[in-house]
C-alpha cells in the first residue's frame, strides 16, 4: 500500500497528460486514519465515474460497540451514515469544474426507508465506505491539480465530518437505532397479538406530492384509531405508543372517494420497511412478507398454476400450467396471487382501483345472467375466505363500489375525511337486509399453489445476450428483453434495482440446478446474503456501493417478469 503523499506526487506527474493516464492512480493509499482504494478508472470523462472505496478501523471511528452489536443496528447505523456522507458530500464537494463529470463526488442516495445497503458497510473490524469519483479533466487532458484537491483536501473533510463518532450528532443517531429497534419489536408484537398491521396514533399518512416520498404536514389530520381497534404497546425504548392494530383475517376499507382509503393503503404497503425519524409513518408496520396485488395487463407469465381462480378456458387453454406473453387484467391478476403465494405471503393487499374488475367480483344480476358453467373466473370474492382459512393469509381490500364484500369481511373501516371509523356492524346489518343477493360459493376448498423449478436453459446466452442492467427503478435489461417492473409498487429505491439485476445474475451462475424450486432457489440466494453480506454476490471488489436489498417478493416478481423465463412444474 502506497503512502498518499505518493499519489499526490502521482496526480502532479501526470498533469496535462491524455486522460488514460488516469489508470495509474489504480492502487491504495495509505491516509493514517483511513485507507483509499480506487477499484475502476473510468476510460473518458463522459463516462460513468470511477469507482472507490475507503476503509476505516472501526475503533478509529468512534462508534460505541452497542450501537452496532446487531443486524438491526448496524442497517439503522450504515444508513445513518450514507446518509450524512450524502449530505457533506453535497456541501463540501465544490469548486472543481471541467469536462463531463468532472469533480462529481457520488454516493448512494437514500429515500425514507431503513434499508440493508452496501454503500457504508460495518464489519466486525472496520468500516466500509463506497463512492464515485468523476476525475477531473479539460477536453480529455487531465486535470492532476484538480484531482490531488479532491483525494487530499475534499474527501478527508468528508471522512472527518461523516464518519468520526465526535463529529456527527449523536443524539440524532441513537434516536434512530432506538426507533429501529422499537419497529422490530412492533412486528414481533404483530405476530404475538394476531394482527396483520399496526398505525400509530399521531401517523402522518399523506406525501407531499405523487414524485415525493417525503410527509405532507401543513395541514393534515393525524391518524387516530377507532376505538374498537385501538391498542396499546410498550415500546423498549419511545415509551407507550396507541394506535390501530388491524386484525388477521379479512379487512375492508370503504369509504367515498378522496377520503383517504388509498392513502390508508399505500402506506399499509409500505409498512413492510422501517422509515426515518420524521417520516411520519415510523409507526405505520405490516406484516414485512406483505405483498400488493393489481392486474397487470400485458405481462408475461410462465406456467403458473391459476386453476383456482380460472378455468375451463375457451380452446381447452391448461390453467394448471398457464402461459401467456400477453396476459389480461384477470389472468394477470391471478398469476399475481398464485406467484405471491408460491413464495410465501401471509397478507394481500389490494386496491380496488387497481385491479380487474371481473377477477374482483360478479355481482347476484350478473349470476343470473350468465350462468356458472360459462364464467371461467371464480372471482376473489368467493376464495378470499378459503384463503384465509385453508392458508391463513389475510387480506386488506380498499371497496368503493361493490358491497358484496361486507358477507366475507371480518372487519370494515370506512375512511371519512381522512377519519378511520369502525362500521362492521353497519356494514353486516345492510348485508343481512333483503335485496339482490349474490350465490356464495360454499364449502370451497382455496386451491392448490404448485411450485415451479425455473430451468438454467431460460438464463444462457453469449455476449450482449448475457448482459444484465438497471434502467432506472421500474426496468432491467437482460440482452434485448426489457424485465419491466413498473408494477411493482412495493419497490422503493432505485438501489433495490440495481441489486435485483446482480441477483439476478448470480442467482443464475450459482443457484440454478433444475431441481430446486423458485421458494427454494430464492431461498438459497437470500441465505448467501445473510450469511456472507449483499457484496458477497457483487462481481466487483469493494463495489458497487448502490445496492439496496429488496425482498424476496420484489426479486421473485421481477424474476417471473421476464419473458425468457423457463420452468418446469414440481412434482
Amino acid at each position: 500500500m502506497k503512502n498518499h503523499h505518493e499519489l499526490e506526487k502521482l496526480l502532479m506527474s501526470i498533469d496535462g497528460r491524455g486522460y488514460s493516464a488516469y489508470k495509474e492512480i489504480k492502487e491504495a493509499y495509505n491516509f493514517g486514519t483511513y485507507q483509499l482504494f480506487v477499484d475502476h478508472v473510468q476510460a473518458d470523462p463522459y463516462a460513468p465515474p470511477s469507482k472507490s472505496h475507503i476503509v476505516i478501523n472501526r475503533d478509529i471511528t468512534g462508534i460505541p460497540d452497542d450501537l452496532i452489536d446487531s443486524k438491526d443496528k448496524i442497517t439503522a447505523v450504515s444508513d445513518f451514515l450514507t446518509r450524512v456522507l450524502w449530505k457533506n458530500i453535497q456541501h463540501l464537494n465544490k469548486g472543481i469544474s471541467g469536462t463531463g463529470g468532472s469533480g462529481l463526488l457520488l454516493i448512494d442516495h437514500c429515500g425514507q426507508e431503513m434499508l440493508e445497503r452496501t454503500a457504508v458497510l460495518i464489519k466486525n473490524d472496520r468500516i466500509e465506505v463506497r463512492f464515485e469519483v468523476g476525475l477531473p479533466a479539460a477536453g480529455r487532458r487531465v486535470l492532476g491539480k484538480a484531482a490531488n484537491r479532491i483525494f487530499q483536501e475534499i474527501l478527508p473533510k468528508i471522512v472527518d465530518r461523516s464518519l468520526f463518532y465526535k463529529n456527527i450528532d449523536q443524539k440524532a443517531l441513537k434516536n434512530q437505532v432506538n426507533l429501529i429497534l422499537d419497529q422490530m419489536y412492533i412486528r414481533k408484537e404483530l405476530e404475538r397479538r394476531g394482527l396483520a398491521a399496526f398505525i400509530g396514533n399521531g401517523s402522518i399518512l399523506p406525501r407531499e406530492s405523487g414524485i415525493s416520498d417525503k410527509p405532507l404536514f401543513k395541514g393534515q389530520i393525524p391518524f387516530a384509531s377507532p376505538e374498537k381497534f385501538e391498542i396499546e404497546i410498550l415500546l423498549p425504548y419511545n415509551g407507550k405508543i396507541t394506535g390501530m392494530g388491524i386484525p388477521r383475517g379479512i379487512t375492508l376499507i370503504v369509504g367515498g372517494g378522496y377520503h383517504g382509503k388509498s392513502t390508508l393503503l399505500k402506506a399499509l404497503e409500505l409498512g413492510v420497511y422501517n422509515h426515518i425519524p420524521g417520516d411520519g409513518r415510523e409507526f405505520v408496520i405490516t406484516w414485512q412478507d406483505a405483498v400488493k396485488i393489481r392486474a397487470e395487463d400485458g405481462r408475461n407469465v410462465e406456467k403458473v398454476n391459476i386453476s383456482t381462480f380460472i378455468g375451463n378456458l375457451p380452446g381447452n387453454k391448461d390453467t394448471f400450467k398457464f402461459s401467456t406473453e400477453n396476459a389480461s387484467g384477470s389472468t394477470s391478476q391471478a398469476a399475481n396471487v398464485m406467484e405471491a403465494l408460491e413464495v410465501g405471503t401471509s397478507l394481500l393487499l389490494i386496491d380496488e382501483d387497481t385491479s380487474a374488475t371481473n377477477f374482483m367480483i360478479r355481482d347476484g344480476r350478473m349470476q343470473k345472467l350468465v350462468s356458472k358453467d360459462k364464467e371461467p373466473i371464480t372471482p376473489f370474492i368467493d376464495k378470499v375466505k378459503s384463503l384465509y382459512d385453508d392458508n391463513g393469509v389475510s387480506t386488506i381490500l380498499i371497496v368503493g363500489g361493490s358491497g358484496d364484500y361486507f358477507d366475507v369481511a371480518h372487519q370494515i373501516v370506512m375512511m371519512d375525511e381522512y377519519v378511520p371509523k369502525d362500521v362492521t356492524s353497519t356494514a353486516k346489518e345492510i348485508a343481512n337486509s333483503h335485496g339482490y343477493i349474490r350465490e356464495q360459493i360454499t364449502n370451497s376448498k382455496f386451491g392448490e399453489i404448485t411450485h415451479r423449478i425455473p430451468l438454467k436453459a431460460g438464463f444462457l446466452g453469449t455476449g450482449k445476450e448475457d448482459r444484465i442492467k438497471p434502467r432506472g427503478k421500474y426496468k432491467i435489461s437482460y440482452g434485448r428483453e426489457i424485465i419491466d417492473l413498473s408494477a411493482l409498487e412495493q419497490l422503493v429505491d432505485d438501489s433495490q434495482t440495481n441489486c435485483i439485476a446482480v441477483m439476478i445474475d448470480f442467482l443464475r451462475k450459482h443457484m440454478l440446478d433444475d431441481r430446486a424450486s423458485v421458494f427454494q432457489a430464492v431461498n438459497r440466494l437470500y441465505e448467501q446474503i445473510e450469511k456472507f453480506g449483499l457484496d458477497s454476490i457483487s462481481p466487483y471488489t469493494g463495489h458497487p456501493g448502490n445496492l439496496a436489498l429488496p425482498r424476496k417478493h420484489e426479486f421473485c416478481a421481477a424474476l417471473n417478469r421476464y419473458r425468457g423465463l423457463r420452468v418446469k412444474m414440481s412434482e
